[in-house]
């Protein structure tokens, strides 16, 4: 199999680095690219002869190549070099362990869920409110020294104590966070723990403080009076325009992982 795989030196925690993460890829015969600032991942992707595209870095940098494989219906491979590597560790990976990883372009292919934010595909959740405020002031603050950012970005949103003022459905619901997740999560706000599965076909909708505060199925619209909103997607900060409609697509992007992963 021709595998093709891009590779996001930002997200890598420093061991191994990129260009060892590169040549061991192409010691097992796989085309390794080292993305530079600027460059588009999806186009690379959708130009690259290959039948398996891959991609190396954190949850953010996931779906744009996971798109184009879905697209050209060819077989995706998550190599975890991020910070938290959810997705990696929801599909059985070891987070710890990207040169194994490297394995998946000769291994097993699943077939698992994707989300859709209308449009905007997303692996992993969209966040609407206090969360989604925190990683935008982030981004915002990221070229300060690490620690300050976190502290600034997460009282900014201790502060700010206003609901989201949306429809859920055409309901009106008064919430702070809303999560959109593809298949359910183990939560314990705030964090997000592991899920089981990832062919659920069902996307988890989570309102804290509501009732019901979860609610599940295959399509959900979410409207707000702002006309848009802050979003994080898959961790990355966004911005959704109202109403989006969210749905998920059942088991439609191949997925291969390393053999005794499957």
């Amino acid at each position: 199999m021709a595998g093709f795989l891009l590779i996001n030196p930002r997200s890598g925690k420093g061991s191994p680095t990129a260009d060892e993460l590169a040549s061991e890829a192409e010691a097992l015969g796989v085309e390794a690219r080292i993305l530079h600032e600027r460059e588009d991942p999806a186009a690379l992707a959708r130009s690259a002869d290959a039948d398996a595209l891959g991609i190396a870095g954190g949850d953010g940098s996931l779906a744009a190549v996971a798109d184009v494989a879905l697209e050209r219906d060819v077989p995706f491979v998550c190599i975890p070099f991020g910070t938290r590597n959810h997705f990696a560790r929801d599909l059985g990976l070891d987070r710890d362990d990207p040169l194994d990883a490297l394995r998946a372009f000769g291994g097993v292919e699943r077939r698992i869920d994707v989300g859709r934010a209308d449009e905007r595909l997303f692996l992993n959740n969209v966040s609407l409110g206090v969360y989604a405020r925190l990683v935008h002031r982030r981004e915002r603050h990221r070229r300060r020294r690490e620690t300050f950012a976190r502290v600034r970005a997460w009282a900014i949103v201790i502060t700010h104590r206003e609901p989201l003022g949306i429809t859920i459905d055409g309901t009106k619901v008064e919430a702070r966070l809303v999560l959109v997740a593809n298949n359910e999560y183990a939560l314990d706000f705030p964090s997000i723990g592991e899920r089981e599965r990832l062919d659920e076909g069902r996307l988890h909708l989570y309102v804290p403080g509501n009732e019901p505060p979860e609610r599940t199925g295959e399509r959900f619209v979410v409207d707000a009076k702002a006309g848009e909103l802050e979003a994080a997607v898959d961790g990355e900060p966004d911005v959704l325009k109202m109403p989006v409609e969210f749905r998920v697509e059942p088991r439609a992007l191949r997925v291969l992982v390393p053999p005794e992963r499957d």
